[in-house]
């Protein structure tokens, strides 16, 4: 089995945090998006996943040497592949042509789910969905009687289906996905400006192969700043209390569920519930809660709620109700 992870957006919506970092190496809960979305894959795959390929943009030696260890730490080769122009899905995922055979899943970092299942791989394909009030901002598909993919329809202008592709795909033969994906591009088929992997599957399904909708219990977006920390939230709820061993707690209450990270200090101060604390971070005389708040930074007097700080920052709250949303290196007093 191969995991081929498309990830080369910077991730504008959740700026300032993505000005440093790509939005899949931002912390939830204590651990990197990506890094929780691949070892999610691999606990449903129920196969031995050998290489995991990631499609990045110019994100620099650190984030390529990082994702690898990520990979590896799976028992999995790690593969770096570049997408030098944003041309659309079709396009990021055939950036790892050389990756596309066999059994393969291909999984969009910008997503995370909760799912109770093992992969069947006897299935031709299976598309992830998840039912939405307003699916109008997403690729969606009509189901037969027998729960087959009829359709697939991109960002539709009018109702056609409240089942959200969710960015989570399988293919039993991923030789057949780069096949359709390479078509595209050659006859420079295009959907709304761009080459869309729906165009694929669309051809692929007349060709008679049989994509099934997958289902997952919970599916978490990580596209802005509010939507990341409601998935902090959920994240802990799932996951529990989590406090480093070297993290020194002073005259504070922590209202579980938190992540509290190694070395953080935590002096006069309330924090949680579904809070993160990130490495080496302090926080004095303040009441946080709902919030992430990433490495070697300083909080004091802060009163916050539904916010993120990154790395490096100084943040004095003045003893005021905020919701700030505060990018690496910035300083607030």
């Amino acid at each position: 089995m191969k995991i081929i992870v498309p990830m080369a957006g910077r991730g504008s919506r959740l700026r300032p945090h993505t000005l440093t970092i790509p939005k899949p190496l931002i912390p939830v809960a204590g651990k990197a998006i990506i890094q929780r979305l691949v070892e999610d894959i691999v606990k449903v795959c129920g196969q031995e996943v050998d290489e995991i390929a990631f499609v990045i943009g110019d994100f620099g030696t650190e984030v390529e040497e990082s994702l690898v260890k990520i990979a590896e730490g799976l028992r999995a080769k790690g593969t770096i592949y570049h997408q030098d122009e944003p041309l659309g899905t079709a396009h990021a995922i055939l950036c790892a042509k050389e990756s596309l055979e066999g059994n393969c899943v291909v999984a969009f970092a910008d997503t995370l789910f909760k799912a109770d299942f093992t992969l069947d791989n006897s299935k031709d394909g299976i598309i992830w969905v998840s039912q939405i009030d307003d699916p109008s901002a997403f690729g969606v598909v009509k189901l037969n009687e027998d729960n087959i993919i009829t359709d697939f329809v991109e960002k539709p202008e009018t109702f056609v289906s409240d089942l959200a592709i969710i960015g989570i795909y399988y293919f039993k033969d991923g030789n057949n996905l780069k096949n359709e994906l390479q078509y595209l591009l050659d006859n420079d088929i295009k959907d709304k400006g761009e080459y869309q992997l729906t165009n694929a599957l669309e051809n692929m399904k007349n060709k008679g192969i049989k994509f099934s909708p997958g289902e997952v219990e919970e599916w978490l977006d990580c596209g802005n700043k509010n939507a990341t920390v409601y998935t902090n939230e959920r994240v802990l709820e799932h996951n529990g209390n989590i406090i480093s061993a070297t993290a020194v707690i002073e005259n504070s209450e922590i209202i579980e569920p938190c992540f509290i990270g190694e070395n953080a200090i935590i002096k006069n101060s309330t924090v949680g519930p579904h809070v993160a604390i990130g490495n080496n971070t302090s926080v004095e005389n303040s009441v946080i809660s709902k919030s992430i708040i990433q490495n070697e930074t300083q909080i004091i007097d802060a009163k916050i709620n539904n916010s993120m700080i990154g790395n490096k920052c100084f943040f004095d709250g003045k003893n005021t109700q905020q919701d700030v949303s505060i990018g690496d290196f910035s300083e607030v007093k």
